[in-house]
C-alpha cells in the first residue's frame, strides 16, 4: 500500500490521519508498517498539543491513590507526620515536603515528579 504521511494541523487532518493508520495496520509490508509508526507519532504530537495532560491537584491524586490501595486518611499519618498535617494536605492548604514525597512515592510506587507537580499547584 502506497501512502504519504499527513501533517496533522486540525480536526480534519486528525480524522484522515487516524483513518490512514487504520489502513496501514492491515498491511504486512515493512514500508507500510514504518509509515504507520511515523503517522501515529504525528497524531500523538497533535493530540498532546491539542489536549495536554494535566496532573490532578494533590488532594484529588491522594484520594485516588488511597481508594486504589483501600486506605483511609488515618493510614496517611505515618507517611505525612500527623493527623493535622494529613488534614492540611488533603484540604489543599499544605504542600508536600521532600520527606513526605519520598514516603508517598515509596508507599504508592508513583513518580516523585507526579507528586511534586501536584504539590506545587496547592499554593498557586
Amino acid at each position: 500500500m502506497k501512502a504519504t504521511l499527513i501533517i496533522v494541523q486540525n480536526q480534519a487532518d486528525h480524522d484522515s490521519a487516524k483513518a490512514l493508520v487504520g489502513r496501514l495496520m492491515q498491511s504486512t509490508d515493512a514500508d507500510d508498517r514504518a509509515r504507520m509508526v511515523a503517522q501515529a507519532r504525528l497524531i500523538e504530537a497533535y493530540e498532546r498539543t491539542r489536549w495536554p495532560r494535566k496532573a490532578p491537584p494533590l488532594p484529588e491524586l491522594l484520594r485516588y491513590l488511597m481508594e486504589q490501595h483501600g486506605l483511609e486518611r488515618s493510614d496517611l499519618v505515618p507517611l505525612l507526620g500527623t493527623a493535622s498535617r494529613v488534614s492540611e494536605v488533603m484540604s489543599g492548604k499544605r504542600q508536600l515536603s521532600m520527606a513526605m514525597i519520598k514516603a508517598l512515592r515509596e508507599r504508592f510506587d508513583v513518580s516523585a515528579d507526579l507528586l511534586i507537580s501536584a504539590s506545587e499547584r496547592v499554593a498557586a
